[in-house]
């Protein structure tokens, strides 16, 4: 795995290596940037799966197009920054099949998408709520709102810490069948924050 998430003040790349090393992957602590180099790596260790923003993805498979070097990455896990249907095909249509993580430097993973591709399913670590902004009075399933979120992590617990980003809770269960609730994904900021470079 070439994990092009930071190791540098933030969890984001220990996030990721520690989920792929429990799987048993060899990772490649690569961070962000310093795309040509990247290339390199590449080029030498042959890694087959990205994680990462999918925005850098994208740079460093036009960066390798336009170099005529060859990407051996056929999975990718982004997250940190929106993943729109156009970027999803393009990235079908360069033989990566990549799946959204939604996550959170203070909770980590908080849902995932799965072979299905109906929505992302949330981590049976947390419990999520969706909720009208500034008020934290739930909304009906299937309405947008505010995404809130409990961890009863016994080390670092969080009770109903407020994302401020905006989804809505899908019914029914994943058709992949996962059974956990399901989220819309990333439906945009309840606030004026902007992310910059996955932050």
């Amino acid at each position: 795995v070439l994990n092009t998430f930071s190791y540098h003040l933030t969890p984001g790349g220990f996030i990721l290596d520690g989920g792929a090393r429990a799987v048993g992957c060899a990772v490649i602590p690569a961070g962000p940037g310093n795309t040509e180099q990247q290339l390199d790596l590449i080029g030498h260790l042959r890694p087959t799966a990205y994680t990462g923003t999918p925005d850098f993805l994208k740079i460093l498979l036009d960066a390798a197009d336009a170099a005529k070097r060859e990407v051996s990455i056929r999975r990718a896990a982004v997250s940190g920054a929106a993943f729109p249907p156009s970027l999803q095909a393009e990235m079908r249509a360069r033989g990566i099949d990549a799946y959204q993580l939604y996550a959170t430097a203070d909770l980590g993973i908080v849902a995932y998408e799965s072979p299905a591709r109906a929505g992302m399913v949330v981590n049976e670590d947390v419990l999520i709520e969706i909720v009208r902004p500034g008020t934290g009075d739930p909304v009906p399933d299937g309405e947008v709102g505010e995404v809130v979120v409990t961890s009863f992590d016994p080390h670092h617990p969080w009770i109903r810490l407020a994302l401020g980003d905006l989804s809505a809770i899908m019914p029914g269960t994943s058709p992949c069948g996962r059974t956990n609730a399901r989220i819309r994904g990333w439906m945009g900021r309840a606030d004026q924050t902007t992310k910059v470079k996955g932050m």
